[in-house]
């Protein structure tokens, strides 16, 4: 039978795709490709039933196919080839009319690699997309394309928000343009950058994170992406903080003791030395002199008690305590000094606070320690000090707000150290706040702090409500 197939002649012979000319049920024709890619000769394809081509279980919807009268019909199956080995075919028949009667025209196109990417890549997405660490892709100029769950819960930000953004919209302006750099020419070379960054969430909370950046190259060698996978590491530092800080805290501790009793025993001898000269000499200027003498020894013994209160165990009896009581008593003692007469305390505090297992002397010190840092702060100046309690049923929180001066933000996270102050030399110890960061650590508690230059600090103490 000839086939008419081009007035051309056999064009279709130069085709790619495997191209298989059916009469009835049986192939007739067809071309190079379709032997090469079914492993048939060439003289068993012509006469075979073209059902054959396919697996076993796709036969039925082949011959349907190739009977139905539609002028095209496409589809996807499994074939087989001449050895038995299965491959996925697209196939598509077409229908040819002409005085020699009506032909089918099936070209097919192996897809098994094509399928085997899909997998590969619907496989890889789907691990991208569930899991639990921020994940972005950039193009190769740095515009997000696609962000997973995760980093929308860990920005704040919704896909939307994101997508053809700069990943600098998280900046938290403190890395510098000269990291950045670096950063970007380690990526544009094709090498993988790993590091630590700070970001800024949508609500403006800081937050970090190791970031892992990969380049994603085409075949022909070309950066065409970036994949950035965060780890969020905050709570990780704030651990890390904390074990240095109480390392350093026992450290101290040992310390102190020695010190507390290397120094206090010479220093009883001279100020009891002081006191007898200054009961027994009629020289003014030596009174003068002794008077200096005795109020430095008295500093230094300040600054000796309270690193034996910090260095000893307590001794002190825990019992049910009405926190609001405590923070009266505090309050008492300070809001009647020389320093707060152009200082106004704004006072909330919430009757239904529950008693807690503390220690009622050891946390007035604290208060004390807290609301005289709030005072100096004003430095004289009009202003206020705002004291506020609240609680949830598993804490209690103390809040000390100043409109002061404020911190500067390098010296935030020095605070609580022992011996750091940010008053002027010979006006404070460095003490107060790091033995009141150790007696509300000792109780189960925080401080923390929040402050800016200008703005006035907010000390935030948070105690546990174990009950009674």
């Amino acid at each position: 039978m000839t086939v008419p197939l081009s007035r051309y002649g056999r064009v279709f012979d130069l085709l790619p795709e495997m191209i298989f000319v059916i009469h009835g049920a049986k192939i007739v024709d067809h071309n190079p490709a379709a032997s090469d890619g079914t492993g048939y000769p060439s003289d068993q394809l012509n006469g075979m039933s073209a059902e054959n081509l396919a697996a076993e279980s796709f036969r039925e919807e082949l011959s349907g196919l190739i009977a139905s009268q539609t002028q095209e019909r496409k589809c996807e199956m499994v074939f087989i080839k001449a050895d038995g080995t299965p491959y996925d075919a697209d196939i598509t028949i077409r229908t040819l009319t002409s005085k020699e009667g009506t032909f089918r025209i099936l070209v097919v196109n192996d897809i098994t690699e094509l399928k085997k990417k899909e997998l590969d890549l619907l496989r890889f997405s789907n691990v991208i997309h569930h899991t639990i660490n921020p994940i972005q892709i950039t193009d190769a100029t740095g515009v997000m394309v696609y962000v997973n769950p995760a980093f929308e819960r860990t920005s704040g930000y919704k896909s939307a928000e994101l997508i053809g953004r700069n990943p600098n919209i998280l900046s938290s302006g403190k890395h510098s343009k000269e990291f950045w750099r670096k950063v970007w020419t380690e990526i544009l070379a094709g090498r993988m950058w790993v590091g630590e960054v700070e970001n800024r969430r949508k609500d403006g909370s800081l937050f970090q994170a190791e970031l892992v950046i990969s380049p994603i190259i085409d075949p022909q060698g070309a950066v065409v992406g970036f994949m950035g996978a965060h780890r969020d590491i905050t709570h990780q530092k704030e651990l890390e903080r904390q074990l240095v800080r109480s390392q350093k805290m026992e450290s101290i501790g040992t310390l102190a003791a020695g010190i507390a009793h290397e120094v206090g025993n010479p220093l009883t001898s001279i100020s009891s030395l002081v006191q007898v000269i200054l009961r027994t000499t009629q020289d003014e200027f030596a009174k003068e002199k002794l008077e200096l003498i005795k109020n430095q020894i008295n500093r230094i013994t300040r600054i000796i008690r309270d690193l034996v209160d910090f260095s000893r165990p307590s001794s002190y009896v825990v019992k049910p305590t009405e926190i609001n009581e405590v923070l009266r008593d505090a309050l008492n003692i300070v809001q009647y000094g020389k320093k707060v007469k152009h200082i106004r305390f704004d006072v909330h505090l919430n009757p239904a606070i529950p008693r807690l297992h503390i220690v009622p002397d050891q946390l007035v010190q604290v208060f004390i320690n807290i609301l005289m840092n709030a005072v100096d702060a004003l430095d004289g100046i009009p202003g206020t000090i705002r004291l506020t309690t609240e609680h949830t049923p598993q804490f209690v929180r103390v809040v000390v707000a100043d409109t002061g001066r404020g911190i500067d933000p390098g010296e935030v996270e020095k605070i609580f150290e022992p011996f750091y102050s940010t008053k002027e030399v010979g006006k404070g110890t460095g003490l107060g706040l790091w033995v009141s960061y150790g007696i509300v650590k000792n109780f189960g508690g925080d401080i923390t702090v929040e402050s800016s230059p200008g703005k006035g600090s907010t000390f935030i103490v948070t105690l546990p409500y174990k009950g009674e």
